[in-house]
């Protein structure tokens, strides 16, 4: 009889401890062990599935006799899904998608399977829902679905028996916390389970060809749930975002080996499911009737996508001894970081002010580019003065009160001349070499600059 023994897995990282400790020795987190009872021999035998080969056995070749080729894509029959992943799916690529309980990931799988169904075969595996759920939500979304083959099952044995056997063209696992395999003894979600199905169906995608879709969980951090090893084993990362009181729902690629990462996907959600957006910067522009102060529009760059971002001020008297800084949609350090540059180099002094900073519309901008807007809409707020009509602006602003080129200046000045803004603050590397009709560029270098250029186009 084979002994068991018990051990610490960490949930984040995977790391294994002989005894429970209050933060994980590897990636220092907190409160992540949990107590894992496994038997030695089931162990070993799971540890020669887990390294077995992903792929079959290559010949060893040098890099000048390997036929780079582009790898062929299918699409989904939904433009923004395939925008996110890169302009399709790869055959023998395996797909993480996550994201908040509710927000439409299923939905989302269910619609792309059944236009898939029409020319490919598919397989979807539920662990979540039965399949009179599953059709019900097919009926309320109008899905037309008939070639669909469904599949309620949680054990991974089973799931690799039917794909050995539909060999379907694309198989989606919702969700890979719900599996379990025989060849361990822990529960459905456990750190090792999780481990061993991903690898387990990736190396079946990698053999076969078989285009994987795995739905994950996430933590109250908004995190994938389980160890960071999972995503180090798919091809491609995807995180549903957004609120789920509000109709919009955004899609970003974080790692894509067959794509650009930070790729963005924009979603609304009606009563026959989720529909792309084909112009997304109006989501994230306000209906103004005339100019308000502390607001300032700015062009961020998300992938290859340009997005016009409405960035919001409020800038009022603190009654208390520590001023508050608050910033949603961005980085809460970089605020202060911006308003001790707005006080050394402008002479603008807000330390006796509450400055609240937001990106309308939920988006979250993560580029520096983003400064020289948010710097404006400071100043509008407490000059109590609204920017000039048509304005856009982008570039980060330094230290030193310099103004950063950003990339792809050239794009985002197109797009916002697209829409329609006549005016543009930019970084002087920004400029471009050939005029854009309809748009006027100021150049600026430094954070004073950019100031005095805007009172002369008042």
């Amino acid at each position: 009889m084979a002994k068991s023994r018990t051990s610490f897995v960490c949930g984040d990282c995977g790391s294994v401890a002989s005894r429970w400790t209050g933060q994980c020795a590897d990636c220092k987190a907190w409160n992540t062990m949990t107590e894992q009872v496994e038997s030695q021999g089931l162990n070993r035998m799971s540890q020669t599935h887990i390294h077995k080969s992903l792929a079959q056995t290559a010949p060893v070749l040098s890099l000048k006799d390997i036929d780079a080729t582009d790898v062929p894509r299918f699409g989904t029959g939904i433009d923004e899904f395939d925008r996110v992943l890169g302009g399709g799916l790869v055959a023998g690529g395996v797909v993480l998608i996550g994201g908040d309980p509710g927000i439409g990931k299923s939905t989302l799988l269910l619609q792309a399977l059944a236009n898939l169904a029409e020319a490919r075969s598919t397989l979807y595996v539920s662990g979540e829902e039965s399949g009179a759920q599953i059709a019900l939500r097919a009926r309320r979304l109008q899905v037309e679905a008939k070639d669909l083959k469904l599949q309620a099952e949680i054990q991974l044995e089973k799931i690799l028996g039917t794909i050995a056997d539909l060999k379907p063209d694309v198989a989606v696992i919702d969700s890979i916390q719900t599996l379990y395999s025989d060849a361990l003894t822990s529960a459905p979600g456990s750190v090792s389970q999780v481990r061993e199905c991903a690898a387990q169906l990736t190396r079946v995608a990698k053999q076969t060809g078989v285009t994987i879709i795995l739905v994950g969980h996430v933590t109250k951090e908004g995190a994938l749930a389980g160890p960071r090893v999972l995503e180090h084993i798919v091809d491609t990362v995807l995180y549903f975002e957004g609120d789920t009181q509000s109709s919009f729902r955004l899609v970003r690629a974080i790692k894509n080996r067959f794509g650009a990462v930070n790729e963005l996907g924009v979603f609304a959600m009606t009563e026959k499911g989720l529909k792309g957006v084909s112009n997304p910067s109006a989501l994230f522009l306000s209906q103004h009737d005339n100019q308000v102060p502390g607001s300032c529009v700015m062009v961020t760059q998300e992938g290859t996508r340009p997005l016009l971002v409405e960035v919001q001020a409020l800038v009022d008297a603190s009654h208390l001894p520590n001023a508050r800084r608050l910033s949603v949609g961005l980085e809460q350090n970089r605020l202060a970081m911006l308003l001790a540059v707005l006080h050394r180099h402008a002479g603008i002094a807000a330390f006796d002010q509450d400055v609240f900073i937001n990106a309308v519309g939920g988006v979250k901008i993560t580029e520096p580019a983003a400064d020289l807007a948010v710097l404006l809409a400071i100043n509008s707020s407490m000059r109590n003065k609204p920017l000039p009509r048509g304005l856009v602006v982008f570039g980060e602003v330094g230290l030193a009160g310099e103004i950063r080129p950003a990339p792809r200046g050239q794009e985002r000045l197109r797009e916002a001349a697209k829409l329609g803004f006549s005016v543009a603050v930019i970084p002087k590397a920004n400029v471009p070499k050939q005029k854009i009709e309809g748009m006027n560029i100021v150049a600026v270098e430094r954070i004073d600059e950019a100031f005095s250029k805007l009172r002369e186009l008042d």
